[in-house]
């Protein structure tokens, strides 16, 4: 439910989440092959799950599709992703992440999420506590807009954010 609505949230702009849900996608189709090989599982200290390779097929074919997505929700969008593919996407993530028992990594990978998350439970609370914003705006995409950025410049620079999260995610893979 949490991944759902951190999707949803994110979605505010075009291509930000669909492009941030690609990039995720693609490293759960890794961690899901790493989880089904029984060799790479051993030697990275994962829990070996039999037929965890089939969800690799299922993240590959929601990149493909994100990807065709993407082409016409970039910057500006023809089409919009809306409540249903955005809570549906952010669901599915959560979901594989459950079945690969990596959950702790889809905390880690999806960071530009958890970031957007924060800034509108942070607006909330300081709100109701506090009657003061944080934020211009929430969430935190919307609060760089009214700081002048253009949108393509928070898009682009929210997915290299999203592309650091997903690397820093793979790296913890080997930590123990």
């Amino acid at each position: 439910v949490a991944t759902s609505n951190a999707v949803n949230f994110t979605d505010g702009l075009d291509g930000l989440a669909i492009g941030s849900l690609i990039i995720n996608f693609l490293i759960f189709a890794l961690l899901s092959y790493l989880s089904g090989h029984i060799k790479f599982a051993h030697y990275l200290f994962i829990p070996y799950i039999k037929g965890a390779g089939e969800l690799v097929i299922f993240c590959l074919s929601i990149t493909g599709a994100g990807l065709a997505f993407l082409w016409f929700n970039s910057y500006p969008a023809n089409c919009f992703m809306g409540d249903v593919g955005s809570l549906s996407l952010g669901g599915t993530i959560g979901a594989i992440a459950l079945f690969v028992k990596k959950e702790f990594l889809l905390f880690i990978s999806g960071g530009l999420f958890v970031l957007e998350a924060l800034s509108v439970i942070l607006q909330v609370l300081s709100v109701k506590l506090k009657g003061k914003k944080i934020f211009l705006a929430s969430p935190l995409h919307h609060h760089l807009q009214l700081l002048g950025w253009k949108e393509p410049k928070i898009i682009v620079r929210l997915w290299i954010v999203s592309v650091i999260c997903a690397v820093f995610s793979l790296l913890t893979l080997k930590l123990r």
